[in-house]
């Protein structure tokens, strides 16, 4: 098939800025490079490090570059969006779509992938003739969207990459039978222990002794990092439990802070030999902070999709306590995990689970078994294979 896929409209692909969704696409980008399945061309924003990236000398994966970034290009987004005031996103996504489409109309398609962009339909429809195919990492399609029933029913397919993102969008039609999931995938062979950390324990301060939580991801509320913090102080007593916080406050910034990262801090200050603060951590160093970690906390409070950082931390064997929240239960089983509600007690709960693992290294032992097992199911093939499996059921 000729392939036309739609990126974010914010960041670069190949991924050379991050982004979890970017990274995702270039996991089937890869695939499809191995095993030359289709003709794809994908529509992405410009930027200077993808000049020379090996990904773009792929003869079966084209990539057409919109500036969105330059003087000229920043001032024809505003002109255009001071012309288009009713779009689904914001302008500068919508500039970035209108100018994808005037080159990708000129082709004869015959599928259009909207990456994670549902909306981009409304400026698709009776434009082409091209099957629509959405894949959604995020709650972005449900029956509180805007033009929700437009959107849906111009779908031939919609991969989900969670039961529950799939559900969500099943609030428009409960009986519909284009929705399928899909569960995204990672790199396992870099997250696995059989390597030479370059960090330390003592590199950090923390002795070999010490039972080290990790927590990684942005330090904002819905993450539940408030909640653990707390559930710290109600552990203040025990000197060897140590809490690692790996993230900030914005997607790949390692200097700026809001108001919420602030009064955490404060809130830790008490603590500060307990609790420490990395901030930004590259995302190629992550394993090297994880092999010092005993167990991994993700205690989202709101519904995480399908959250890398679970992953991540079963690749590298981790223990886990999280939530029931999103698409988390579908990541992990009751040999891994610990899932937590967040209702009034979660406080004193996750408190209580992480004393739990803390006095019971054997279970811990066992959890860690459970997870390098696990990890196996979620790699970047299976995933990528799943992914053109569900195209070809078209």
């Amino acid at each position: 098939m000729k392939i036309a896929v739609l990126t974010s409209g914010i960041l670069p692909v190949p991924a050379v800025q991050g982004g979890a969704v970017e990274n995702f696409l270039d996991y089937f980008l890869e695939y499809n490079d191995a095993h030359r399945l289709h003709d794809i061309t994908v529509y992405s924003v410009w930027h200077p490090d993808v000049e020379n990236h090996p990904a773009l000398k792929s003869d079966v994966n084209h990539y057409y570059y919109i500036d969105v970034s330059s003087k000229i290009a920043k001032i024809r987004k505003h002109v255009y969006g001071y012309f288009h005031k009713d779009t689904h996103y914001h302008y500068s996504i919508e500039y970035y779509l209108h100018k994808a489409i005037k080159h990708l109309c000129k082709g004869q398609y015959d599928m259009i992938i909207m990456n994670n962009r549902p909306g981009y339909a409304e400026q698709l429809i009776g434009r082409t003739n091209a099957k629509l195919v959405y894949n959604l990492y995020n709650d972005k399609l449900n029956n509180e969207t805007r033009a929700c029933r437009q959107i849906f029913d111009a779908a031939t397919l919609i991969i989900s990459t969670s039961d529950y993102i799939t559900n969500r969008v099943k609030t428009i039609n409960n009986a519909t039978n284009k929705c399928v999931t899909v569960y995204s995938g990672i790199e396992v062979q870099r997250f696995n222990t059989d390597f030479t950390p370059k960090i330390q324990r003592n590199d950090l301060h923390l002795k070999g002794t010490d039972f080290v939580m990790l927590f990684s991801g942005r330090v904002t509320q819905e993450k539940g990092i408030m909640e653990l913090i707390e559930a710290m102080i109600l552990l203040k007593d025990r000197e060897d439990v140590k809490l690692l916080v790996i993230g900030s406050s914005f997607y790949g910034n390692a200097n700026n802070e809001n108001a919420f990262a602030k009064s955490l801090k404060e809130k830790a200050e008490p603590l500060k030999s307990n609790i420490i603060f990395t901030g930004f951590i590259p995302y190629t160093d992550m394993p090297n902070y994880l092999s010092m970690a005993d167990v991994a906390v993700i205690p989202s409070v709101w519904d995480d999709p399908f959250p890398t950082t679970v992953l991540e931390a079963q690749a590298m064997g981790l223990p886990i306590i999280s939530t029931r929240r999103g698409g988390i239960p579908e990541e992990v089983t009751k040999e891994n995990a610990i899932l937590l509600d967040t209702d009034e007690h979660f406080v004193d709960n996750l408190a209580t689970s992480i004393l739990d693992l803390y006095e019971h290294p054997e279970k811990r032992k066992q959890m860690a078994a459970a997870s390098f097992k696990r990890a196996k199911l979620f790699d970047k093939e299976t995933y990528a294979k799943n992914f053109f499996e569900a195209l070809e059921e078209l």
